[in-house]
């Protein structure tokens, strides 16, 4: 574990984000939840200091680093028209010298809005397909005549979640064991696997022997599952690890219950979520992660799977920019 430990610090890394993020107590949100609430702490992931923040700004710290190592001069990635992954592609290919092509499905907003605009402000290059299934081909065809014109295009899989990715969240971990709070569980939004991989295999790195919940955004929980557990296995060997001694085969917590009718469509929870963070702590949620994040750690505080005495983390992923969509 100690060696796995030392070749995750030295994987090669560029600092987007300088400055660890802050620990918050929500004790108005924990009077407002009853009595019986647990300690509630939230890591404030959405104060990153770089590209209007969120969990993708520490993904892509490593993802950049080995476009870098590639010599690449441009970065393809994809995701919804409001993709906050995207957004933070935009910022880092802006502050590296990089071209930027971001293969986004849906209509393009008129007038652009929340995440879209910053990335016309980052100066990417945004191309509109109709479907998800059509992103994977365009990045490649864009990667294509990129390379015919002499250049070195750098393709990012969807949401940097890749066990490259997953490292660089998991170094975010140690923010975490080095404060003096050791909570009973981590609730975090979850859709594309890499954050969750990241939060597991951080864990059980640094020794935090704490429970991670992943509330998905989108995808049933079977198929999430295997994702992360996928992501794992490729994180530990790059680490050289056994995937059992990075949690690959514990139990791997998602919950799909709170994502409603679709992607990025509120719910009567999530809606309830956002406004009562609000109007308890001043803190905004996004409408399509981490709003449902919340409502899924609210319903279980609800129903008592946690006690009194417990502390609760979420971990605030971002994704602000969504809410001016």
């Amino acid at each position: 574990m100690a060696t796995a430990l030392r070749t995750l610090q030295l994987i090669p890394s560029i600092a987007l984000a300088l400055h660890p993020t802050p620990i918050d107590e929500l004790m108005r949100l924990r009077a407002a939840l009853g009595p019986e609430c647990p300690r509630l702490l939230m890591k404030r992931d959405d104060l990153l200091s770089f590209g209007q923040g969120g969990n993708k700004v520490r993904k892509m710290q490593t993802v950049a680093a080995a476009a870098q190592n590639d010599a690449a001069d441009m970065l393809i990635t994809c995701g919804g028209v409001q993709s906050n992954h995207a957004r933070v592609t935009a910022a880092t290919g802006a502050v590296l010298g990089m071209q930027v092509v971001l293969v986004a499905n849906g209509a393009r907003p008129q007038p652009l809005t929340g995440n879209a605009r910053l990335n016309a402000l980052f100066g990417a290059e945004v191309g509109y397909v109709s479907s998800r299934d059509e992103r994977n081909q365009t990045m490649e065809l864009v990667a294509a005549e990129a390379r015919a014109e002499n250049r070195r295009p750098f393709i990012v899989p969807l949401g940097a979640s890749t066990p490259l990715g997953a490292i660089g969240f998991a170094r975010g971990v140690e923010e975490l064991v080095t404060s003096r709070h050791r909570p009973t569980a981590i609730v975090h939004s979850t859709s594309s696997g890499g954050t969750q991989a990241g939060l597991i295999l951080g864990c059980a790195l640094y020794g935090l022997n704490t429970s991670i919940v992943g509330i998905s955004a989108d995808d049933p929980a079977v198929a999430l599952t295997a994702t992360v557990k996928e992501l794992l296995i490729g994180a530990a060997a790059m680490l050289g690890a056994q995937p059992a001694s990075i949690g690959a085969d514990s139990p791997i917590v998602v919950d799909d219950t709170f994502v409603g009718t679709g992607y990025g469509v509120p719910t009567p929870a999530s809606t309830e979520a956002l406004e009562i963070l609000a109007r308890t702590e001043g803190i905004v949620l996004d409408p399509v992660y981490t709003a449902k994040a919340m409502a899924g750690l609210i319903a279980r505080v609800r129903s008592g799977a946690w006690q009194r005495d417990d502390t609760v983390l979420f971990w605030h992923t971002g994704g602000v920019p969504g809410y001016f969509a």
